[in-house]
């Protein structure tokens, strides 16, 4: 069920957009990475990603703009899907080299797109990033109710 597939008013209920927001996280590959520099000039790229159940693993070389943003501020938002059915993630990204990846990361993120950061250099670092809000939306009627986490906690009906 997707947000095409909701009431007739547009609106899906919180639970089936926090069902729907993890199936999103369990099967896209990528999502576009947001960040920013001290000067406030944005970064925005794709990235693969894995979701572990709790957190999101990105994996990018630390000298690009977007490894420096992440290592510098913490600070990222990443965003699945498309205009229509979108989830956003507001949350802090800490970095991790790979001898410090705990173990099973690297596999699961590799099992996951087929590639293997670990096998492209020590440019590449690792970053995990801890959703503090996650919204999902797919048309206007969603819009006001659309905090599906707030402060790391997932909301619940009528909250």
């Amino acid at each position: 069920m997707t947000a095409a597939d909701s009431a007739p008013d547009g609106h899906r209920g919180i639970e089936q957009r926090r069902r729907e927001a993890l199936d999103r996280l369990a099967r896209d590959i990528d999502t576009w990475v947001a960040t920013a520099d001290a000067d406030g000039e944005p970064t925005l790229v794709p990235l693969t990603f894995w979701w572990d159940g709790a957190t999101v693993w990105l994996a990018t070389r630390y000298t690009n703009p977007t490894g420096r943003n992440l290592r510098a501020s913490g600070r990222v938002r990443l965003c699945f899907g498309h205009t229509r059915d979108v989830v956003l993630i507001h949350g802090t990204a800490r970095t991790l080299t790979h001898e410090e990846l705990p173990a099973g990361v690297g596999d699961a993120f590799t099992a996951k797109d087929g590639w293997d950061p670990r096998g492209s250099g020590p440019s590449y670092v690792w970053f995990q990033v801890t959703p503090e809000v996650i919204q999902a939306w797919g048309t206007v009627p969603e819009m006001a109710d659309r905090d599906l986490m707030r402060d790391g906690k997932w909301l619940d009906r009528g909250d």
